[in-house]
């Protein structure tokens, strides 16, 4: 692989509610159109979050900030800021989003994470059709869950499975102040009606005994219609990040393989899945080299070869931290680069989306992979 294009889709304004940009996530539509849509705000953490939508018509030469219109939702009768939205194409020009809101008025002022008890402010998951690319979008519907989820984390996508049934990941989390042990742990589930309903939660990934955490659970479709997940591991006991684990699932994420240590630290951006089977995997070495990396492996389930490697970006200064030992969610607000995006280019290029900066403002970046070696 290498880097044949780079550079910033939308820079953070220092001092205004557009300072700090994270959470990138990139969609190439049938027709060849790119939507990125990122959120913004103020801070890394902070009620005047919201989201904007992008789109290139050139293949991610030049980008425009559309001005579809995102309705406000509510979760439990409050108005919630809005943390993230991830797009499908379901058919074309048909639009699925899914978005992960925070409920900002039942605690004001206080941090999405309680560094006190690990719990987290309420949360929702909606639902949201667009039938026009992009333009506009339906009101949102909620996604129902159990009880036992709590406040849930979106951190992937919607997949449209082979047989036309939707799957969603889910992470679950404790209420804001719930000092008992946290069991944490990732859920899949299925529609199909094209998301209007879904079924009971089944476990994809899960430490009975609550050591293990599986946070920022990336999916992929894998070309043989299998399912391929990336989590980033923490060890609750060590207070350490530990190398990425995979898991596969042959059945639409009903049951999954064991995980694999891949001999990567330490967190996972979600993965491009080319047509040919092949897999580009970028991740962020927050603790070793302090920068976001990419490796190329021939299928889901063979090794990333660590000879193709390639650096994606380097943070010029930053606190090395060789250990990895760190605390829980409160310490992300720290981090001022990461969430690598990947995703598959109609030409046979690799895309990915991050975020990058300083502590006055932070950018979405791109690098544009070749995995043609000649040149």
């Amino acid at each position: 692989m290498r880097i044949v294009d780079a550079g910033v889709i939308t820079a953070g304004a220092p001092g205004t509610d557009r300072a700090v940009y994270t959470f990138p996530a990139l969609l190439a539509c049938r027709d060849g159109t790119l939507l990125l849509t990122c959120r913004r705000g103020s801070d890394k953490d902070c009620a005047d979050e919201w989201v904007e939508l992008y789109r290139s018509v050139n293949g991610g030469l030049s980008w425009t900030r559309m001005e579809s219109e995102i309705p406000p939702a509510r979760v439990g009768g409050a108005t919630s800021s809005l943390r993230l939205v991830y797009l499908t194409e379901l058919e074309a020009g048909h639009l699925l989003a899914a978005s992960m809101w925070i409920d900002r008025e039942s605690h004001p002022g206080a941090p999405l994470f309680n560094p006190r008890t690990e719990g987290c402010l309420p949360m929702g998951i909606f639902l949201a059709d667009s039938f026009d690319g992009g333009h506009s979008f339906s009101a949102w519907r909620p996604l129902d869950l159990p009880a036992d989820i709590g406040p849930p984390s979106l951190t992937n996508p919607v997949i449209k499975l082979p047989d036309g049934a939707l799957l969603l990941s889910v992470e679950t989390n404790k209420q804001y102040f719930d000092a008992s042990k946290w069991f944490q742990r990732v859920v899949a589930l299925r529609s199909y009606d094209g998301g209007l309903s879904w079924d009971a939660p089944s476990d994809a990934g899960c430490d009975p005994s609550g050591r293990i955490f599986h946070w920022d659970q990336r999916v992929g479709l894998a070309a043989d219609g299998g399912l391929v997940s990336f989590a980033w591991i923490y060890d609750t006991e060590t207070g350490r990040y530990c190398n990425i684990r995979r898991r596969l699932s042959p059945d639409s994420g009903r049951t999954w393989t064991a995980a694999q240590d891949i001999g990567i630290a330490d967190q996972a951006g979600r993965p491009a899945m080319l047509p040919d089977g092949r897999v580009v995997l970028a991740w962020v070495d927050r603790f070793g080299s302090g920068s976001i990396r990419a490796r190329l492996a021939a299928a889901a389930r063979a090794d990333f070869d660590p000879g193709g490697e390639i650096v994606i970006y380097e943070q010029s200064e930053y606190t090395k931290q060789t250990s990895g030992t760190a605390a829980t969610l409160d310490d992300m607000s720290i981090w001022t680069y990461g969430l690598p995006y990947a995703e598959a280019l109609p030409d046979g290029d690799v895309m990915v989306v991050y975020y990058a900066g300083d502590g006055r403002a932070m950018d979405i970046h791109y690098a544009r992979l070749s995995l043609d070696f000649s040149g």
